[in-house]
């Protein structure tokens, strides 16, 4: 939610997602999905700022690819451990017991 100033100075919170749009004529004017009008003394520029400034924060909060690199490595470790068991194992059996791959279980 963004905060906004109406014209009688009253806060209010606008679920940017709902804004279909804005306009300036003297005073701005905000158009939500809803058919609902609401006139506010911010300029439709402070506005689209702070729709953009709270759409990078929701981003960010949702912890990108860049966030979770811990987990990447992991699984890296843990896709390598598992191939090297596999080669050992399979070099160690004779030609008829060896398994396909896909089918063996870790």
């Amino acid at each position: 939610m963004i905060p906004l100033t109406r014209l009688d100075k009253q806060m209010m919170y606008v679920n940017p997602d709902h804004i279909v749009s804005i306009e300036e004529t003297p005073d701005t004017v905000i158009t939500l999905f809803n058919g609902h009008h609401f006139i506010v003394k911010e300029p439709a520029a402070d506005i689209i700022t702070k729709v953009v400034a709270f759409r990078a924060r929701i981003i960010r909060r949702a912890g990108g690819p860049a966030g979770k690199k811990y987990l990447d490595k992991t699984k890296k470790n843990l896709f390598s451990s598992a191939t090297l068991n596999r080669d050992r194992s399979i070099a160690n059996r004779d030609e008829h017991e060896r398994v396909p791959f896909h089918s063996q279980e870790f």
